[in-house]
């Protein structure tokens, strides 16, 4: 595994549980199921020595915002038990907010940090960020996002971004990735979050569509086309 990470620069290497677990679930059946397969995700994410667990915080339905934040992380602390609790950090994407999804307010992913008894950071979503309210696609926009990242998340935890383009609107709690530019975020908005002094040496990673041969590395030079020589 080292040699093939070291073959591809894999590093960071981050892994995305499945998208069906929700730990926040007061159903007993998904709720169980849910630990599980977290568990077998984190047992996974060791064996192959990845530095971070991406994982969404779920659903409260059926019960209150606040009681689904506690659900999440006592879920989390259940998967954990009796594994080593250092050698992977699990980390807190931020949601679009429709529905009953938590994470849509940096105030949710903080709230989760501080109560887990694991290792925890964050991944910011740029598409979840516009569809969720955040104006990542403006000049004055990206920068406000960025200072109310830092004074609630913290940005030294912020470990991983996720650059897709947006189908959605601002606002529209629309999760829907887009190829780079071809969304409502643009070439220009990406331009700046990719050459912000914050958040330049930070890992981002691709969730882009892929409809036809060869749109990963379409997209992968999109982003480097942006990026600006130190």
């Amino acid at each position: 595994m080292n040699r093939v990470r070291e073959q591809f620069d894999l590093h960071p290497l981050a892994i995305h549980v499945s998208y069906l677990i929700n730990l926040a679930s007061v159903d007993p059946v998904i709720r169980a199921k849910s630990i599980q397969g977290f568990r077998e995700e984190l047992v996974r994410a060791i064996m192959i020595g990845a530095e971070y667990l991406i994982i969404h915080p779920g659903s409260y339905k059926d019960q209150t915002l606040e009681s689904g934040i506690g659900a999440f992380v006592s879920g989390m602390s259940a998967a954990a038990k009796g594994l080593p609790k250092r050698l992977v950090t699990v980390l807190l994407e931020n949601t679009v907010g429709c529905g009953a999804q938590i994470g849509s307010k940096f105030d949710e992913l903080r709230a989760i940090h501080d109560a887990a008894d694991i290792d925890t950071g964050f991944c910011l979503d740029t598409c979840h960020l516009l569809a969720a309210g955040f104006d990542v696609a403006s000049y004055t926009g990206i920068k406000r996002t960025i200072a109310e990242a830092d004074r609630i998340l913290g940005l030294e935890n912020v470990r991983v971004i996720h650059a897709n383009d947006s189908k959605g609107a601002l606002g529209s709690k629309l999760d829907r990735h887009m190829n780079i530019g071809e969304g409502q975020i643009g070439l220009e908005g990406f331009g700046r979050i990719l050459n912000h002094p914050y958040l330049r040496d930070k890992p981002f990673i691709l969730e882009t569509p892929v409809d036809h041969p060869g749109d990963d590395q379409r997209n992968v030079d999109a982003l480097k086309n942006l990026c600006k020589v130190k």
